[in-house]
């Protein structure tokens, strides 16, 4: 009888409770911007690996960014590629990313949240 009720209650609860937002279709607050002095020096580094084609350290980059958290615009496949910026003192990729759109590239953007956000970078 008991767990009944503790069963009941938490359901009722589950019921009751206020509804997270629902994430639509976002874009990129273009407001949100890094200059190149603003980025940790390794996306420096990574920027000048992309302008230079390579080589790069992880064998994931250069990958294609399929943007299925749709905050950077929308664009057709292959637009966007991504690229490991270094986190000095891991021993795996992390979380730190450029991802640049077009070919050649002509926008870039840097997350640090493994792409929980962007900021477009300024050059």
């Amino acid at each position: 009888m008991k767990r009944i009720l503790i069963a009941s209650l938490a359901a009722l609860a589950l019921l009751l409770a206020p509804a997270a937002p629902a994430r639509g279709p976002a874009t990129i607050d273009a407001t949100e911007v890094l200059t190149l002095s603003q980025l940790p020096p390794e996306a420096r580094t990574t920027l000048d690996l992309i302008r230079r084609g390579g080589p790069f350290p992880y064998p994931q980059d250069n990958a294609t960014f399929s943007n299925r958290e749709r905050i950077l615009r929308s664009q057709p496949r292959g637009y966007y590629r991504e690229y490991t910026v270094v986190t000095p003192g891991l021993k795996h990729r992390g979380a730190r990313r450029i991802i640049a759109g077009g070919n050649p590239p002509r926008e870039f953007f840097y997350t640090e949240d493994h792409y929980q956000s962007f900021r477009r970078i300024q050059e």
